[in-house]
C-alpha cells in the first residue's frame, strides 16, 4: 500500500516510510492512495476477537512492509484489555474504550504505533507528540521503556487535570513532558513544525505519536468493527435475526477517531452514519453545517481533550468523502454542546441511569439527544456512543456534578495527583524554543 500527501498526491511513501516520517516534509498528513472495500464482519458462530479483527481490517492497509504474522503478533500485544458494549437504553448502546493502561481510548493506538515502530525503525528516533490531555498518557506508557525511542510531550500549561499531567510527567526513563505556556493548538503547531524541518530531522530523527501518524490513526477503526460484531451478537441473542447498520456517536477533537470510523466504513462496515460531538470548540461543526472552514483559538472546557480550534484530521475527513460535499451531508452530522449542557448531561445520566459518562462521553450523549431532535434517523434506529475515557481521570469535573468522588479503576489507582517525579520542564510557545531544545538534548549530543 502507498500512501499521498494531502497537500500534495504527488508525494507518496510506503507504509513504513509514512510511519516512521509521520507528515510529508510538506505538512501534509499521509492517507491511504486506495481503501479496499471488501471487509466484512465474520459469522455469527465464529470465534472473533479485536485482534482477529484488527488483522483482517488491517492487513491490505499495511502490507507488504509488514508481515500477516507480524500483524498477528503486534495486534495480539495491543488488544490486551477488554472493549465491552453495554447497553445503555432501549436503541443506544456504549463502546467503553477505557479500559487500556491509561484509561483512555488512545491506549489502542499508542501500543500498536509503538510496535510497529519497533518493526519498522532501525535507528535511533525521536517521538514528539502535543497532547490536550489523553494522548500523552497514552503515548508514554505506550512507548515507555522501549529501546532506540525517545519520547518528547507537549502539553498546555493549566490545561490538562492533575491526573492526567500524572499520566504525562510520572514515568521518567525515555519520557520527557515539556509543559507549553499556550494552547493546544499550539503545543501541535510547535510539533508540526519540528516534523517539517528537514534539518532538524537530520539532525535528530524525529516522528508522531498523534493521530496525524497512520499508525496511531488506522488501528482505531477496530473500534467501529468490534462495536457492530458485539452488537450483531447481543442483538441476535435476543432473538432478532436483522442485520443491522448502527449509527456511531463520536466525542470529537482533532478528528482522528471520527476519521478511524470513516475508514472503516470505506472498508466496507456497513453503518447508519456518523455524528461529530464537539464542545464550545465547534469549528469543525460549523465545517459540517456551512461547508466553510474557520480555525479558532480553542478555549477550555470540561471536556478538555477536545479543545482543538484546528483539528489536524479535517484533511483525512474530506479525503475521505472524496472532497464530495453531498456524500458527507449524506454521512456525516455534527453538534456542538455547551459546558453547561456536558454537566448536566453527567448528572441526569447518572441519575436516571446509573451510568457515569466522562465530560468527553457527556457532550457525545447530548448531541446525540440533538441529533434524534431533528428527526433525521427513528429513534429506534441502533446507536454506538464511543466512551473515550473513564470519568475518574477528570474528577475535579465529575465530583461537584454528582456529589461525591468516581471511583478510581485499577489502571489509575497507583497515581499520586502530586506531579513530583519524571521528566518535566516549562517551555514557552515558541517552535524555535522547541528547536533549540531538541537540539541540544539530542542522543549524540549528549
Amino acid at each position: 500500500m502507498r500512501y499521498y500527501s494531502l497537500n500534495d498526491p504527488e508525494v507518496t511513501r510506503s507504509f513504513s516510510a509514512a510511519v516512521i516520517q509521520s507528515q510529508a516534509l510538506d505538512g501534509g498528513l499521509f492517507s491511504p492512495e486506495n481503501i479496499p472495500h471488501g471487509f466484512t464482519l465474520p459469522p455469527l458462530d465464529a470465534q472473533t476477537s479485536p485482534q482477529s479483527l484488527a488483522a483482517q481490517l488491517l492487513e491490505p492497509m499495511l502490507s507488504p512492509d509488514i508481515s500477516r504474522s507480524s500483524l498477528r503478533k503486534i495486534c495480539e500485544e495491543t488488544f490486551q484489555f477488554p472493549i465491552p458494549l453495554k447497553q445503555l437504553s432501549p436503541h443506544l448502546w456504549v463502546l467503553e474504550l477505557f479500559h487500556g493502561p491509561t484509561a483512555a481510548f488512545k491506549d489502542v493506538g499508542a501500543r500498536f504505533l509503538s510496535r510497529t515502530l519497533s518493526a519498522l525503525s532501525h535507528q535511533p528516533l525521536t517521538i514528539i507528540v502535543a497532547t490536550s490531555g489523553d494522548t500523552g498518557g497514552a503515548v508514554a506508557h505506550g512507548f515507555y521503556g522501549v529501546e532506540g525511542i525517545d519520547v518528547v510531550i507537549l502539553y498546555p500549561k493549566g490545561r490538562v487535570s492533575p491526573l492526567q499531567e500524572s499520566q504525562l510527567t510520572g514515568l521518567g526513563g525515555n519520557i520527557t513532558a515539556l509543559e507549553v505556556d499556550g494552547s493546544f493548538d499550539d503545543c501541535q503547531r510547535m510539533a508540526k513544525a519540528m516534523l517539517a524541518d528537514a534539518d532538524l530531522r537530520k539532525k535528530r530523527p524525529l516522528s508522531s505519536a498523534n493521530s496525524i501518524n497512520i499508525a496511531r490513526w488506522l488501528p482505531q477503526s477496530v473500534y467501529y468493527a468490534w462495536a457492530a460484531q458485539q452488537l450483531r451478537l447481543q442483538s441476535h441473542r435476543a432473538g432478532s435475526l436483522e442485520e443491522i447498520a448502527p449509527l456511531y456517536v463520536i466525542p470529537s477533537g482533532n478528528l482522528g477517531n471520527l476519521a478511524a470510523g470513516l475508514f472503516a466504513w470505506r472498508r466496507g462496515l456497513r453503518t447508519a452514519g456518523f455524528i461529530a460531538a464537539t464542545n464550545r470548540n465547534d469549528s469543525f461543526t460549523r465545517f459540517v453545517h456551512t461547508g466553510d472552514f474557520y480555525p479558532q483559538c480553542s478555549t477550555l472546557t470540561p471536556s478538555n481533550a477536545m479543545d482543538v480550534g484546528d483539528p489536524s484530521n479535517r484533511s483525512r475527513v474530506e479525503a475521505l468523502f472524496n472532497h464530495d460535499r453531498n456524500q458527507l451531508s449524506n454521512h456525516l452530522y455534527s453538534y456542538s454542546v455547551s459546558d453547561e449542557a456536558t454537566l448536566n448531561t453527567i448528572r441526569r445520566v447518572y441519575e436516571e441511569r446509573g451510568y457515569l459518562l466522562c465530560p468527553h462521553s457527556a457532550v457525545g450523549y447530548e448531541a446525540y439527544q440533538q441529533h434524534l431532535s431533528f428527526g433525521i434517523h427513528p429513534p429506534q434506529q441502533p446507536t454506538i456512543l464511543l466512551a473515550t475515557a473513564h470519568p475518574a481521570k477528570f474528577t475535579e469535573v465529575v465530583t461537584p456534578v454528582i456529589g461525591e468522588p468516581p471511583p478510581l479503576p485499577p489502571s489509575l489507582s497507583q497515581l499520586n495527583a502530586q506531579v513530583e517525579t519524571g521528566n518535566k520542564l516549562s517551555l514557552q510557545a515558541d517552535s524555535a524554543v522547541l528547536r533549540d531544545y531538541l537540539l541540544a538534548t539530542a542522543p549524540h549530543s549528549v
